[in-house]
């Protein structure tokens, strides 16, 4: 068991030895999740066994962590906790994939070393909400904070109509 987590893994060689790795990966060096932080601040705890059954090279195991998100309604922090089982499949081939139990997905392996953020970026994708938000109405509790922020959203509140132009061409008689 590692504490210290490698860049860089061999799925099929761990498979083979029936290796763990356990630790932490920090939040900065996930490069694909920077669009949807806000902070980029703290880890992700990861827990992997690697292992076969049978002929079938599989990952089990966890990932845990608390990322702040950028709520789409605000553009202020949101946490948003991850607890994850991972169950992957290590294949080769597409034919492999298809052929893979129900409830193992696919991890196609090109190469033998392959980097093991990548692995853990792809899980977190897939679980973060595509549109992160609070769970309160965000926008209500947005405090205003000066007269020029009030008048834009006493503007908001009121929708304009768009036949206000006719309504005074009518009073004046020009139309």
């Amino acid at each position: 068991m590692l504490n210290r987590l490698p860049e860089y893994i061999d799925p099929l060689h761990l498979a083979d030895k029936r290796g763990e790795l356990k630790g932490q990966i920090p939040v900065t060096s996930l490069d694909r999740l920077a669009d949807i932080l806000f902070n980029d601040t703290g880890s992700v705890h990861v827990d992997l066994y690697f292992g076969r059954e049978g002929r079938l090279a599989k990952i089990e195991g966890e990932i845990a962590g608390v990322l702040e998100l950028k709520c789409q309604n605000c553009l202020q922090a949101v946490e948003f906790t991850v607890k994850n089982s991972i169950k992957l499949g290590i294949v080769t081939s597409i034919d492999q994939a298809d052929r893979l139990p129900d409830d193992y997905e696919p991890l196609l392996v090109s190469e033998e070393k392959i980097p093991l953020k990548n692995i853990i970026e792809d899980e977190l994708l897939l679980i973060l909400p595509g549109f992160p938000k609070h769970q309160h109405n965000c926008l209500a509790h947005k405090s205003i904070n000066n007269g020029v922020d009030a008048a834009l959203a006493d503007q908001q509140l009121l929708p304009e109509n768009p036949f206000s132009i006719l309504a005074k061409f009518k009073n004046t008689g020009d139309l």
